[in-house]
């Protein structure tokens, strides 16, 4: 593992990283190695077993368990968002007769990017706002009108436009077809079957992560005085602040909003995404659901990738016809993705302090780990 050693260690002298992790599971053996620190205050180092939020990472969760449902005939990916939740998407131009649970899992509802919603991003889009409103909830009926706040980006499976808003609905559809919440649901289909031993649903107003963890810093701030309703997908970058000023310490705030807002370890996402992509968890007819991909191309979002249901898979044109599967989250103050090659039984997950800093950092990364270009 030198070269992904030297790939930490430039991370953090290169791109500014406070601290990253990054571990290796290939077949029976694990490596596990770290480059700058956990707290810039103290100058702890990374280690091995911290908690993190592995941001959209959670979306391949809320995926499994829908799958497992369908499996058990309980209901069909291919269901109308209507056929449980009547009504949510009588609005603004959506039609929930027919928006399926399947589009919604692989973002191709035509949902607007709820990410981006100002009803979010306003709360922490400057410096002065984040610290206003770190610690703010939203509830499940503010972000089902933001999901539906702007009218349809396209018809329902006509393209890939990434969309928070479709994981708030497919949360929703397993607490009524199951009558439980979803925390109960992943822990009986996700985290009991494989094992995990340190991954949870964060509850509500939960915020702060269980330790070990690393402090989270962040720099992702628009200068003060932005209209963040002007924003877009194009031309959020030329709204962002300077990046030489000095990070904020973001370790503590209400993560609410996020679909399925699950904390997990490097050790137990291994373990996760291995699982999914190499098809351990779910029945062969729900796997290949999984795995039945669409292109992200032209969509402003991570480059050389498919989105399957809930996870994405590298273009097979910068990965030697190599098959990559995995997750990947970023927000305020951390950026957690995992990887596996089901077909070689190697897995690598990284976690970085702090927001994407550049995609640079992963592809490095997963080209080292895999021996593959990854577009380099």
């Amino acid at each position: 593992m030198i070269d992904v050693r030297r790939v930490l260690d430039e991370a953090v002298a290169e791109f500014g990283v406070p601290g990253i992790v990054a571990e290796v599971a290939d077949g029976d053996r694990t490596w596990f190695g770290t480059a700058g620190v956990a707290d810039l205050g103290t100058g702890a180092p990374r280690r091995r077993g911290e908690h993190a939020q592995v941001g959209s990472g959670g979306k391949a969760f809320t995926a499994a368990v829908l799958l497992g449902l369908e499996a058990e005939g309980r209901l069909s990916v291919d269901d109308p968002v209507h056929t449980w939740l009547p009504g949510v998407l009588d609005v603004n131009g959506y039609d929930g007769d027919k928006i399926t649970i399947a589009h919604l899992l692989g973002n191709t509802a035509g949902l607007h990017p709820t990410g981006l919603a100002p009803e979010i991003t306003r709360r922490y889009a400057t410096r002065a706002a984040f610290q206003e409103h770190r610690f703010a909830a939203f509830t499940a009926e503010e972000l089902f009108r933001i999901t539906v706040s702007r009218p349809p980006v396209g018809a329902p499976g006509e393209r890939f436009v990434y969309a928070n808003g479709g994981f708030y609905l497919a949360e929703a559809i397993i607490e009524k077809v199951t009558g439980h919440s979803f925390a109960e649901e992943v822990e009986r289909r996700v985290v009991e079957p494989l094992g995990l031993t340190d991954t949870y649903v964060r509850s509500a107003g939960d915020v702060r992560l269980r330790e070990p963890h690393a402090r989270g810093y962040s720099w992702q701030f628009f200068v003060d005085g932005t209209d963040v309703a002007a924003v877009t997908p194009d031309n959020w970058a030329s709204f962002m602040e300077d990046p030489g000023l000095e990070p904020l310490d973001v370790t503590e705030f209400d993560t609410s909003w996020l679909p399925a807002n699950i904390v997990s370890t490097t050790g137990d996402m291994i373990r996760v995404v291995g699982a999914l992509a190499g098809g351990d968890l779910l029945p062969p007819a729900q796997h290949r659901r999984m795995w039945t991909t669409v292109t992200t191309e032209g969509a402003g979002w991570l480059p050389h990738t498919r989105y399957g249901l809930g996870l994405l898979e590298f273009d097979r044109a910068v990965t030697d016809g190599r098959v990559l599967r995995g997750v990947g989250g970023s927000y305020w103050g951390t950026m957690f993705f995992t990887v596996a090659d089901p077909e070689r039984g190697r897995t690598i997950s990284v976690h970085t302090n702090t927001e994407l800093r550049s995609w640079e950092v992963v592809r490095r990364l997963f080209a080292a780990g895999f021996g593959v270009p990854l577009g380099g």
